[in-house]
């Protein structure tokens, strides 16, 4: 007697999902972001994909139906999680994931400047992510200051040191990420102390390819033109 197959329905996504949003209305994430590739710079230094999140203006709440906490970061990095879950839900639920992201960035905009420093630097901190940052490519005049990082104490968000090396150069250490933050003449770096170098940018690390492929290129070509050498050196 052969079974009959009875089509199975898909289990419901775990705590529902996150509702759609509007698309943003400036290019902030993209120019200073999505553009020099540093979501993937970061994915591939922190590594651990199974288990870490890095990902860009993706919504965080309590949980999915409590739309009114609802908060969109431009980028959150989360570990110890599962970074499934959060695609599939569209966002990332504290009570779903047993924990707030560990890291969150904004980068200013001329109509959401003030509130990342203000109330949203408030909701943050009512969250529990244990770090909040902000950047600003004009150098102040959107947020309180070029660069600017909190870790919560306490339940608190106490300033993180910045420190002004020049004019066009400031730099605060991230202990979560253990990386340095950089703002760079208007633009955004991460800075690895231990390794002593940037986290590479898309253009630097298509250079470093045609670097890498034109040094190659060249010592296949001193190998052939010595092979060709020793050849003449045995002909008869």
């Amino acid at each position: 007697m052969t079974s009959k197959l009875v089509p199975q329905t898909p289990a419901p996504e775990p705590g529902g999902r996150f509702p759609d949003r509007p698309p943003r209305d400036d290019m902030q994430n993209s120019i200073y972001l999505s553009r020099p590739a540093h979501q993937a710079a970061l994915s591939r230094h922190l590594g651990s994909p199974d288990t870490t999140l890095v990902l860009s203006e993706i919504p965080v709440s309590r949980h999915p139906s409590q739309g009114n906490d609802l908060r969109i970061p431009d980028l959150l990095v989360a570990f110890d999680i599962d970074p499934a879950a959060a695609i599939a839900q569209r966002g990332y639920a504290i009570e779903h994931q047993g924990k707030p992201p560990d890291f969150v960035l904004e980068i200013a905009s001329e109509t959401t400047g003030r509130n990342d420093y203000t109330a949203r630097r408030d909701d943050y901190a009512a969250f529990g992510i244990p770090e909040y940052w902000r950047f600003d490519p004009t150098g102040g005049q959107y947020h309180d200051a070029p660069l600017a990082g909190d870790a919560l104490k306490d339940g608190v968000y106490r300033p993180i040191t910045i420190v002004q090396t020049s004019g066009t150069h400031y730099w605060g250490y991230s202990a979560v990420l253990s990386l340095d933050l950089c703002w760079e003449a208007g633009q955004l770096r991460w800075w690895d102390p231990e390794a002593q170098r940037y986290l590479l940018t898309f253009d630097e690390t298509d250079e470093q390819r045609i670097a890498e492929r034109t040094g190659r290129l060249a010592a296949e070509a001193r190998i052939r033109l010595l092979e060709e050498e020793l050849k003449r050196s045995q002909d008869p």
